[in-house]
């Protein structure tokens, strides 16, 4: 008998790593006498139907490294399901037709239980920005996105408008010396945070290359959209914070887990699309198993990309505030990149991914921001089940990076922050106001999924200057 080859078993179907290596020692040791052929017919067996040879104690091992894994079409690859799964679409005459296509195209993966689109959506890589996808016991990485545990962080301080007129310089100067935006550099002063000591950081060789990163880049922001800014907040009657109905002093700030982030979206999700082949459309949407070891290193991952992205901010937050010599009453933020394990109003246990959507279960608050110069909303959730419990994460683009660039100028920009009476350090006229959708249309939209509970006005910006 010639022993099969690793590209023999990927034809059949066998295209995992650790499934091909356990095929190929069992076969050597037990199945000497039998011919190519009727090895191969085994095997076509047991991935077809793995739990007919689970108890066998031989085969057995083998079929277990298929078993509640979605099943397979033409052996080395999934094909698109005919019928979409239940999608569910918010404002949708503010989403742009390619949203709609890709997140339609999405439902069709034999993976998906529900979906949902919020009214700030608009196109993105894979699954569209504002997607919100359910799934039977699978993680998608690239559903997830690159800049894992993206998330908004607001700190509400006990100081009226006074503040501004007489610290306004200082203000400034904190955001220039305590913040550090853009891919490369760090602060001048190296911060400690606990998450540096996480023991997670160890359980993976991934992991264990980036710390060195992680550390170095504590404390920053990302460019694009990303920003930390002092404004005022106006808390409404009854909010949930059990703070008086007034006007205060905010710290809000929009970013994520850096490298970090980006490396295990990027390593994971080339890990999934050589496992799990699909078509070119939606290629990069390629799961993995939750049963799986990839599928488990990258949760694991994944959620310290997620506790990093909130030490972040922590650090962000805490710098700034001492500086001033100041301190929070109340603090509230969300994650709107990652995916969390939750129950669908069937009952049926489900991974929820939000790319670019705010969680709003019933009674939990986030944070929904608009521009440089247009409000962001303190929300709280209503907990409605057709949107997976979520909301839009801002008001979303209304154009691109480029076509903004294209259509704005420095001296446009200068003007509309003047009227806005606004300060921006930083900044380009790739996130220009005029770039993104009407944050208020965008609310207006989402009406049954969140209750707002204050408005947000950005004063001093600062970003990165892409």
């Amino acid at each position: 008998m010639s022993i099969l080859k690793t590209k023999e078993l990927s034809k059949i179907g066998y295209t995992n790593d650790k499934a091909r290596s356990l095929v190929i020692n069992i076969i050597s040791k037990h199945f000497k006498h039998h011919s190519k052929a009727e090895i191969i017919d085994l095997l076509i067996n047991i991935l077809k139907q793995p739990a007919h040879y689970i108890d066998d104690e031989i085969t057995g091992k083998i079929a277990e490294t298929f078993m509640d894994r979605p099943k397979p079409i033409n052996f080395n690859s999934y094909a698109l399901l005919q019928e979409t799964g239940q999608l569910k679409v918010y404002g949708a005459k503010e989403i742009d037709p390619g949203a709609k296509k890709q997140m339609e195209n999405t439902m069709a993966l034999p993976i998906v239980l529900q979906g949902a689109l919020m009214p700030d959506a608009h196109t993105g890589y894979g699954l569209p920005i504002g997607g919100v996808l359910a799934t039977d016991n699978a993680i998608i990485p690239y559903a997830v996105g690159v800049d894992i545990g993206c998330r908004m962080a607001l700190s509400i301080i006990d100081e009226s408008d006074s503040f501004f007129k007489r610290y306004s310089h200082q203000m400034k100067m904190a955001l220039k010396e305590h913040t550090h935006f853009g891919m490369e550099g760090s602060l001048s002063i190296q911060p400690d945070h606990e998450i540096l000591d996480s023991p997670l950081f160890g359980e993976t060789e991934l992991l264990k290359r980036l710390q060195g990163k992680a550390v170095r880049q504590l404390g920053t922001s990302g460019g694009g959209n990303h920003f930390v800014e002092f404004g005022e907040i106006e808390l409404f009657e009854g909010n949930s914070l059990g703070l008086a109905p007034k006007r205060y002093m905010g710290l809000l700030s929009h970013s994520g887990s850096r490298g970090l982030g980006a490396n295990i979206a990027q390593h994971y999700t080339k890990v999934a699309m050589n496992s799990c082949k699909l078509p070119r459309e939606v290629e990069r949407l390629a799961w993995l198993n939750m049963d799986s070891e990839a599928g488990q290193e990258y949760w694991l991952s994944m959620n310290l990309a997620g506790d990093y992205a909130k030490a972040c901010h922590d650090v962000i937050h805490q710098n700034l505030l001492k500086a001033l010599g100041i301190e929070a009453i109340a603090k509230v933020e969300n994650h709107h990149n990652f995916a969390w394990k939750d129950i669908l109003s069937d009952g049926k246990a489900a991974i929820v991914h939000r790319k670019g959507a705010t969680p709003a279960h019933k009674g939990e608050l986030g944070i929904i921001p608009g521009s440089m110069t247009a409000p962001a909303y303190l929300v709280m959730g209503k907990g409605l089940e057709n949107s997976l419990y979520s909301a839009s994460h801002g008001a979303g683009r209304a154009m691109s990076r480029s076509k903004a660039k294209d259509n704005t100028t420095a001296s446009d920009l200068k003007k509309v922050l003047s009227k806005a009476g606004v300060t921006l350090i930083g900044g380009s006229v790739e996130e220009s106001p005029k770039a993104y959708k009407d944050i208020d249309k965008v609310m207006a939209a989402q009406k049954e999924l969140i209750e707002i509970q204050g408005k947000f006005m950005p004063r001093i910006v600062r970003m990165n200057r892409d």
